[in-house]
């Protein structure tokens, strides 16, 4: 398009996406350390799988405070300023973690108090991937034009599940050649500490990209918006979206139910949905089901950088379908596909088959999630709510999915204990509500400004 920036646009797309790589790393890279820290944490001091569970997913405890503090952040402090305080919590959390014995305690003797502490420090980066997960997408869906827009937020999910990718890798690397005790004791810090390096790089560059162009009106610097919009969308077109900017910067109420409730439920249910569906089971314990199919461990990390590679592949899939296709039929396909898989898993669980078939549906299962609602909740949530209300109506939505999310994933190894079969069945009943919420809820926005999206709730 004339006047249109391309480069610059996608430049600032890639600083923002290495927090949705942050966010993937962090919450993966406990796949392939989980068993080592039963072994080293729980298992040691005589603690229960109750505790395993919570201890796999604490991190998800931050990042459900993270999503409640988002929205403050983001209007108190600015999209850009926000993702440089995640990305030094991020920082820390990955020296923190793989050495909990830090200051207090003695290194290779576990204790509850070194349990503690683990779990203190994954809590920090979880914070940092709330904020994250929530900032990212809203910051390129405020600089993105509407054409391109579903486009640019879905590379944020791409950048999700290209670090789960990367960790996957690193994780695989650390442990391959060296023995099971070796990776109880040492190897599982190093999957921790090589965090550092993403979050280092992530905090340095966000110094280079601008504020949020919606950010900067909403907080009357309305010339310094301007000249971001034009930037990016050459001058004409700037002044015609500007326009647009000023209307509902002026005219909306801030209350958050200024709009009505039914786009926050949709928000949330959308976020609730993303999670119940079980994704997340999936991508943290990873390894131990394809241990639980007979695979050794070097083996069943490599079977998850496959999974990885083929998540990473439909991901592109979808980034070049939703602003073609639209969000509802990608979503609806998706969920018809998790469905097949979880229900054929849980049948295959149930007769006690374990072999090739079950790695096949997994696939079929993950692949259906990575084209539909891995990257577009994101890219809805990042377009579905009014200007003056986005950063706290974001907040809401991605606190509630990191909720789920933890519902989910720490409630997974006791399940897994009462019924296998039953486990996987949920998930596939959650896959099929979720398809009937899709469709009786959800609008399309495939093409619309932020602005035109927004008038959509004024009716």
């Amino acid at each position: 398009m004339k006047g249109r920036n391309i480069f610059y646009i996608y430049s600032i797309t890639l600083v923002a996406t290495i927090g949705g790589l942050l966010f993937g790393y962090d919450t993966a890279v406990i796949s392939g350390a989980e068993k080592s820290l039963q072994a080293y944490l729980v298992n040691s001091l005589g603690l229960n799988s109750w505790v395993h569970g919570a201890t796999t997913s604490s991190a998800l405890i931050g990042c459900i405070i993270g999503g409640i503090i988002s929205g403050i952040f983001a209007s108190k402090f600015g999209r850009k300023k926000s993702l440089i305080i995640a990305a030094v919590l991020f920082f820390l959390s990955a020296l923190g973690s793989s050495l909990p014995e830090f200051l207090f305690f003695t290194k290779g003797e576990p204790t509850m108090g070194v349990l503690y502490m683990f779990n203190f420090y994954r809590i920090v980066g979880g914070i940092g991937v709330g904020l994250a997960s929530a900032i990212c997408p809203m910051y390129i869906g405020e600089i993105a034009p509407a054409d391109i827009r579903g486009k640019l937020v879905a590379w944020n999910q791409f950048a999700i599940i290209f670090g789960m990718l990367v960790v996957y890798f690193v994780n695989w690397g650390i442990a391959r050649g060296q023995s099971i005790e070796w990776i109880d004791n040492i190897g599982w810090r190093y999957m921790f500490l090589s965090e550092a390096i993403p979050a280092g790089l992530f905090g340095l560059l966000l110094f280079l990209v601008p504020e949020s162009p919606r950010y900067m009106a909403l907080q009357g610097n309305k010339d310094k918006a301007l000249q971001i919009l034009t930037k990016i969308n050459g001058l004409q077109k700037a002044k015609d979206i500007f326009n647009d900017i000023e209307e509902t910067v002026e005219k909306s109420s801030a209350k958050l139910f200024a709009y009505g409730k039914v786009v926050i439920i949709i928000g949330i249910l959308l976020s609730v949905f993303q999670q119940f569906v079980g994704i997340n089971v999936a991508l943290y314990y990873a390894p131990r089901i394809f241990e639980s199919m007979g695979a050794a461990k070097d083996a069943s990390m490599m079977q998850t950088v496959v999974m990885g590679l083929i998540n990473v592949l439909f991901t592109i899939l979808a980034i070049f379908t939703v602003d073609r296709w639209g969000r509802k039929p990608l979503l609806m396909v998706g969920s018809i596909g998790m469905a097949i898989g979880m229900f054929a898993i849980g049948g295959l669980a149930f007769f006690n088959v374990i072999g090739v078939s079950t790695l096949v549906f997994i696939i079929v299962y993950t692949a259906s999630f990575m084209m539909s609602w891995g990257p577009i909740c994101w890219v809805l949530i990042s377009e579905i709510f009014p200007n003056k209300i986005r950063g706290r109506a974001v907040a809401i939505a991605v606190a509630a999915q990191w909720t789920a999310n933890f519902l989910i994933s720490s409630t997974y190894p006791a399940m897994m204990e009462l019924s296998s079969a039953a486990t996987y069945w949920f998930y596939g009943v959650m896959s099929v509500l979720s398809f009937i919420f899709v469709w009786r809820m959800v609008p399309e926005t495939k093409g619309k400004t932020l602005e035109q999206i927004e008038k959509i709730w004024k009716k």
